[in-house]
């Protein structure tokens, strides 16, 4: 495993991070069908034992249950990892979420997770969305007041762009941002990752294998159900569906030059931006940790790079 610096001021993390989505099981993540506690948690202590340090979490994947199963996994090796968890999706008595950045709302969030985790701090606690009953700076100075008080060591954001990033950074340090990145969702390179290089702001990409596009499993006769999200989606359906099964077969070729598989490809093309601190796997079993391990040690050269680029590109 590698590791880099989150930032000019966070950890080092492990450049292959586990995301936690799936295992918090049922709600979004039902389209990955029910999820087995006991084979969530052994997940995790295999990733440990692989050198992976970065957890990311959030409150809202299944209603606080991803939190509690993720620090039942990692129990008495607290001190081995980087947590990450995220605040700003509320869900009310009928599990009607909403998003929420008020300051106070910050606060109940914070305390509620670190119970769940059952930890004392979180390393790094981030925005899930932009807010929208609060404006970025009383977001900013409710995570610096946890900060403060010790029970956040450093303050991410998620999903937020450039101009709300600025907003941020007039009250204190953005330390990291979660976008969307991927071969197939390269928007971030334009502006996002050079603000990010420019301002020492650290980057964790979740979806790198674009829901599952990048996966090499999809054929132009996949088929999602209907209370799966990605039936409804453009990229996942139709004409758009045959396009990215095309892409994911020539991008095969490429993979398999390096001995690759395609979603190793995916994340070694990912990790290879300068602007990277760690890229999110989304973990249902051990085998889909273990599996994209070796993309931490792949190094893509520049022409490569950019014939991936015009793939992605038509």
């Amino acid at each position: 495993m590698k590791y880099r610096k989150l930032g000019k001021n966070g950890p080092d993390v492990s450049v292959i991070g586990f995301g936690t989505w799936a295992i918090g099981g049922g709600g979004w993540a039902s389209a990955w069908g029910e999820q087995d506690d006991a084979l969530s948690i052994e997940s995790v202590r295999v990733a440990l034992d692989a050198g992976v340090t970065f957890y990311d979490t959030a409150a809202v994947y299944g209603l606080g249950h991803s939190e509690e199963v993720l620090g039942r996994a990692i129990g008495s090796d607290r001190h081995k990892v980087i947590l990450a968890t995220k605040c700003g999706l509320v869900w009310d008595e009928r599990n009607t979420i909403a998003r929420s950045g008020a300051y106070e709302s910050i606060l109940r969030e914070a305390e509620a997770s670190l119970k769940r985790l059952g930890t004392d701090y979180i390393d790094l606690y981030q925005m899930h969305w932009p807010a929208e009953d609060a404006s970025q700076e009383e977001t900013m100075r409710a995570m610096d007041k946890l900060v403060q008080d010790g029970k956040i060591r450093h303050v991410g954001m998620s999903n937020y762009t450039v101009e709300q990033l600025e907003r941020s950074l007039t009250v204190r340090h953005v330390d990291s941002l979660q976008p969307p990145y991927s071969i197939l969702r390269p928007a971030v390179e334009q502006q996002v990752l050079p603000f990010c290089q420019q301002h020492g702001i650290g980057v964790v990409a979740y979806s790198p294998l674009t829901s599952g596009l990048l996966s090499g499993n999809y054929t132009y006769d996949t088929k999602f159900s209907e209370d799966d999200w990605r039936s409804r989606n453009k990229a996942h359906t139709g004409e758009g569906l045959r396009q990215n099964v095309d892409k994911a077969e020539r991008l095969k070729a490429i993979a398999a030059r390096f001995d690759l598989t395609l979603p190793q490809l995916a994340v070694a093309y990912v990790l290879a931006h300068p602007a990277l601190t760690s890229a999110l796997v989304g973990v249902r079993k051990p085998s889909h940790i273990t599996g994209i391990l070796p993309a931490a040690d792949v190094t893509l050269d520049e022409a490569t790079l950019v014939e991936i680029r015009g793939i992605a590109a038509e």
